[in-house]
């Protein structure tokens, strides 16, 4: 760990938390909106503990994680059209909650936030298992194909775990119009998982191997 390491981890953190606040509470108007507050916690908690962990455990994981960009333009296109996704979500969800057009269930939000929850273990366990994961596609030097625990039951556990994590965010926000919004990630998660395949198995010794193993890219019999 570095003492420049742990700044710039500390600065993007707190843009975060100012930047989705914002998004969340100025459009719907009031700080009153409960559920944006709960999503706030349920989202930044966990990165910041899992955030301190990596910092003492794995800097140089982390390093990757704050510092990647990708270079590919279609998987940059991918990247930006799932930001904008995030933005209107935000947006939405506010405006929703000011205007109440269409609201859910008490009960609906917080089964959300347990989904989402526990995705975020999920998360975690996945950054456990595989060193080589980055935000960009690419083949590290010395990498080695990753087919022991989650990675044995799908293929891409990281895009399950965060597929899932963005699809129960709308629903904690009590936003049937965001979740709505956010099944667009759908077909863009997609698109970047052929996209990675068709690169790993170009790239990556025994890839080709794993995936004839492993039929599953993000749910079990289904996908």
């Amino acid at each position: 760990m570095t003492l420049g390491l742990l700044v710039e981890a500390l600065v993007k953190y707190l843009a975060g938390v100012v930047m989705v606040a914002a998004m969340i509470f100025l459009p719907a108007g009031s700080l009153s909106y409960w559920q944006g507050w709960l999503l706030m916690g349920i989202l930044f908690v966990p990165i910041f503990v899992v955030g301190v962990v990596m910092m003492f455990r794995s800097p140089e994981l982390l390093t990757k994680r704050l510092r990647a960009k990708e270079g590919d333009s279609k998987q940059s296109r991918v990247v930006r059209l799932s930001g904008l996704l995030f933005v209107a979500n935000f947006i939405l969800a506010g405006l929703n909650w000011r205007c109440q057009w269409l609201l859910i269930a008490d009960w609906v939000v917080w089964l959300a936030a347990l989904i989402f929850v526990l995705c975020y273990i999920l998360y975690a366990e996945v950054l456990r298992e595989n060193a080589y994961l980055s935000r960009t596609i690419e083949v590290q030097l010395g990498q080695k194909v990753v087919d022991t625990g989650l990675y044995a039951v799908v293929r891409h556990p990281m895009y399950t775990a965060t597929t899932l994590l963005f699809l129960a965010m709308p629903l904690v926000l009590a936003s049937p119009l965001s979740f709505v919004v956010m099944l667009l990630y759908l077909p863009l998660i997609i698109q970047r998982i052929r996209h990675e395949e068709a690169l790993l198995e170009r790239e990556l010794e025994g890839y080709g191997d794993y995936m004839r193993r492993v039929r599953y890219r993000l749910l079990p019999f289904i996908y």
